[in-house]
């Protein structure tokens, strides 16, 4: 659970490599692209440009580099010629990358044109909500009150939390512990030493928190077919606080 400085080193610059695979991703994203095209696009960069491996494809038997979860899909879902981007839309991709035997995880929203006001505050407001989350990472805070400032947030702004799915540690495997739930109370849960390091990913949802599976295995949707935003990072505990592992470079 605890990273060694090395370790920790190892599991930066597989951060530092994915936040380059969003850059690109940033130009690439727009209405007429198949999701499939996404995928194909974000696994030669990753394979070719940054001599790493894309650590989804073949997680689980997954068969694809990234997730691709459009409007009412909350997560996993799953690229396809057939599904193509078409103004309006809000999607979230969720990418993987593991460098030198250490992962890093991390997706982003991207509102394709000219998206209703309605979901541009969904999109802004979990931003916001993960952000909330992360503010409070240090040494001894308590992963309910990560859990707290997220549910708050949300809640405050008349979004509900899914519950089924959280964040995780994360290092030589993808998913380790702790689970970081998206919703808690104060004071309460795991305490955080530095060391640590895990994503923290909520998913909000405009109308009711329940969601479904899909027949594909994978896909998972609102109940109620509202729109759903996620964001994630990978974050490390430091001496006095956190560090985002996988931020994009500031202009």
């Amino acid at each position: 659970m605890i990273k060694t400085p090395q370790q920790l080193a190892l599991m930066r610059e597989s951060g530092r490599l994915l936040a380059q695979v969003f850059s690109m991703l940033d130009g690439f994203v727009a209405a007429g692209r198949s999701t499939l095209e996404l995928d194909s696009a974000v696994e030669t960069f990753i394979r070719q440009e940054l001599k790493a491996r894309p650590a989804s494809l073949g997680q689980y038997d997954y068969p694809f580099s990234i997730n691709t979860s459009i409007n009412e899909v909350v997560c996993h879902g799953m690229p396809s010629a057939k599904q193509i981007l078409k103004d309006g839309d809000i999607i979230n991709i969720d990418i993987t990358l593991e460098k030198d035997g250490f992962i890093a995880d991390s997706s982003q929203m991207y509102m394709i044109g000219n998206v209703t006001p309605k979901a541009r505050r969904l999109v802004e407001t979990t931003f916001d909500a993960m952000w909330a989350g992360i503010r409070l990472v240090k040494p001894g805070a308590r992963l309910g009150d990560i859990g707290h400032a997220i549910q708050h947030h949300a809640q405050a702004n008349g979004y509900s939390v899914v519950r089924e799915y959280c964040g995780h540690g994360i290092g030589r495997d993808m998913h380790e512990e702790p689970q970081i739930l998206h919703f808690g109370r104060p004071g309460t849960g795991l305490e955080l030493r530095e060391g640590m390091v895990f994503t923290i990913e909520p998913m909000l949802n405009q109308g009711s928190a329940k969601v479904r599976s899909l027949k594909d295995g994978w896909t998972v949707v609102t109940r109620d077919n509202s729109l759903s935003a996620q964001w994630e990072h990978t974050v490390a505990v430091t001496a006095d606080g956190f560090e985002v592992l996988t931020l994009q470079p500031t202009a």
